[in-house]
């Protein structure tokens, strides 16, 4: 009887080793989460760079339709021989050069356009690094809360394992159960042991995720406030077609499409002339400062005649592209829509199991308060008792899986609309 009392105590000080084990910062709402991804996160600071790539790629592209000016200064020396002596001959000069390009088939317009889709490419590919940001920053968020809560479930069961193995000890002493229910108790309660020690690991992990999502460099415990409701259940069937309109893995497509549509105008417009006029003015002197004034003013006409099928390979190569990236965008938005409706009915399947499973865990926790109590004046056998626990203890899991579940789908069902991290 010492000895059984002996390990009960040893049970009894193993679980307070576990509640409270982690001091953890501030609570963190989603809300703050979000902020702290917006300015941390590397995948978010890396597209920002990308779209500032693309502005300046379409201002140098620009650049070509305005006026080319230059200045220059120069100073040289050289020495001469000739049948009068030889000797040294300084020459100056300084200037002004400018070039305008006048026509070209309007191919750097078509450059300039494409150069702007592109802009617009990379500001959808921002729209979807955010999206994919946003789900992953969620999901990281869920795996928390559920982390958080499995602990104290895990803990919950550890204490009703514990009382069980405490009350069957007391009828094994008094030989109204046998060994082997003593012993079934007993690796109940080992299980729920190795559950808390699981639980921790998870959180540990969870703990991680959270800080990678949220652009963090260093890990910290931390305690994520929020609960389990779902706000956007999208519980009318919404059309999925106009939502794929929004999605920016699509619009990226488009607009990448509509950009290969201009480069193969402009390589059209490669087989036209160009002209350029030229304009300069320069003073020149054998002493600085020089004072003889030149100038100058030209048109200059260029037109290809033979490159061996250059332009013409460069053509046949743009058009290729177009036509890969229309079939691109056809694929892309029937996967899009096919992920809203995948979506929205994993949406709906999940959010009616967590009613489901709420009534399964009231059920259960009924029954296990009557079966404790008949157990206890020997009304129910061991087995029958011990069937009951387990199902509550399943019942309890099945709960919080259901409601982590159904964040999770919502999370989904947001990415698949392509809403990034200002959604909220």
């Amino acid at each position: 009887m010492k000895l059984k009392l002996f390990r009960i105590l040893l049970v009894i000080l193993f679980a307070g080793c576990f509640r409270n084990i982690y001091a953890a910062e501030s609570p963190l709402t989603w809300q703050d989460c979000i902020k702290e991804a917006a300015k941390n996160h590397p995948d978010l600071i890396a597209a920002q760079e990308s779209v500032k790539q693309s502005v300046a790629t379409k201002q140098e592209t620009a650049s070509g339709l305005f006026p080319q000016i230059a200045g220059n200064v120069s100073a040289q020396t050289a020495k001469s021989a000739s049948s009068s002596g030889s000797g040294n001959v300084d020459t100056y000069s300084y200037g002004v050069t400018g070039t305008q390009l006048l026509f070209d088939g309007i191919q750097t317009i078509n450059n300039v356009n494409a150069a702007s889709q592109n802009v617009a490419a990379s500001k959808q590919g921002f729209k979807f690094t955010s999206a994919t940001v946003r789900f992953r920053l969620r999901s990281a968020f869920v795996d928390l809360l559920k982390a958080q809560d499995l602990l104290h479930i895990t803990e919950e069961i550890y204490d009703i394992r514990r009382s069980n193995l405490e009350l069957i000890t007391l009828r094994y002493e008094s030989g109204l159960e046998n060994k082997g229910a003593l012993l079934t108790t007993e690796a109940d309660l080992a299980d729920a042991k190795y559950g808390i020690s699981q639980a921790k690991r998870s959180l540990e992990v969870a703990w991680r995720e959270l800080t990678k999502e949220m652009g963090r460099t260093q890990l910290v415990p931390m305690q994520a406030k929020g609960d389990f409701k779902v706000k956007d259940t999208a519980l009318v069937k919404p059309d999925f077609e106009s939502l794929a309109k929004n999605n920016p893995a699509l619009g990226q497509l488009i607009a990448q499409k509509r950009a290969a549509e201009f480069s193969l105008k402009s390589a059209y417009a490669n087989f036209s002339p160009q002209l350029t006029g030229s304009a300069g003015a320069n003073r020149t002197g054998n002493r600085w400062a020089p004072r003889s004034d030149q100038w100058n003013l030209g048109l200059n006409l260029s037109m290809p005649i033979f490159e061996g099928g250059l332009r013409i390979a460069q053509v046949s190569g743009a058009r290729a592209l177009v036509n890969q990236l229309e079939e691109n965008e056809r694929s892309s938005r029937d996967g899009v829509i096919l992920t809203l409706q995948q979506s929205w009915a994993a949406l709906q399947d999940a959010v009616e199991n967590v009613g489901v499973q709420q009534m399964a865990l009231s059920a259960t926790e009924e029954r296990s308060k009557i079966a404790q109590a008949q157990y206890s004046i020997g009304f129910v056998s061991f087995d029958n008792w011990t069937i009951i626990e387990d199902n509550l203890v399943k019942a309890k899991s099945n709960f919080l899986n259901a409601q982590a579940g159904a964040l999770l789908a919502e999370a989904s069902w947001i990415q698949a609309k392509g809403e990034t991290l200002e959604y909220e």
